[in-house]
């Protein structure tokens, strides 16, 4: 009787063990699960979010010189038309991510700067040159950096910056939706993002 006793006694803690191994051998599959489907999800968004915006200026251009200590000016002028695109883009794949398996927890510790391109197309109209003071390369690049600033700051008074931030903001809410649905936890910048609008304040 004893030993048909230790022999039962024996099998359940033989099922037991097994059942908790195979348990904790799941969990750990799930886990590994998910945080491989975090990674994947992680390198899907990190693409380039671009925001792009027209533009048209017209402007004109002068440029005097003295000649012969000023016995005469030579002058020169052109009717410059720009139109130009310009770009906004956050590359996503410099953004900066850690996993804590063990805390189920996804930490965000960089996103990168905004990166504004500008695409101008430039042509010239109405030139008039003196012999004494013609149109030059020194002239081309002046007229290019007056526009590069011209541009940036119409830019500045424009919602192109806020509407890239928008696109930005809508894929940061792509990881929060997965994490959250994995029971997993979203930080930035050691502040635990706990619904999709936190990402908005905290940007």
């Amino acid at each position: 009787m004893k030993k048909f006793l230790f022999g039962v006694v024996a099998a359940l803690v033989m099922v037991l063990l097994f059942r908790f191994c195979e348990n904790k051998n799941n969990n750990r599959e799930q886990l590994v699960a998910n945080t491989a489907l975090i990674q994947k999800e992680l390198k899907n968004v990190g693409k380039l979010i671009v925001t792009e915006g027209q533009y048209s200026q017209v402007l004109t251009y002068k440029s005097n010189r003295d000649i012969f200590y000023g016995l005469h000016v030579a002058e020169k002028s052109a009717l410059v038309v720009i139109n130009a695109k310009a770009t906004i883009s956050y590359d996503l794949r410099k953004i900066q991510t850690e996993i804590d398996e063990h805390n189920k927890t996804v930490y965000i510790t960089k996103i990168p700067e905004p990166e504004l391109n500008i695409y101008p197309e430039i042509e010239y109209y109405d030139i008039r040159q003196d012999m004494l003071n013609p149109f030059q390369a020194s002239d081309h690049n002046t007229i290019r950096r007056r526009v590069d600033k011209l541009l940036r700051e119409e830019i500045e008074k424009s919602e192109l910056k806020s509407n890239a931030e928008n696109r930005l903001i809508s894929e940061l809410q792509k990881i929060y939706i997965l994490t959250n649905s994995l029971g997993w936890t979203l930080q930035y910048n050691q502040e635990v993002i706990q619904q999709e609008e936190d990402i908005r304040d905290i940007l």
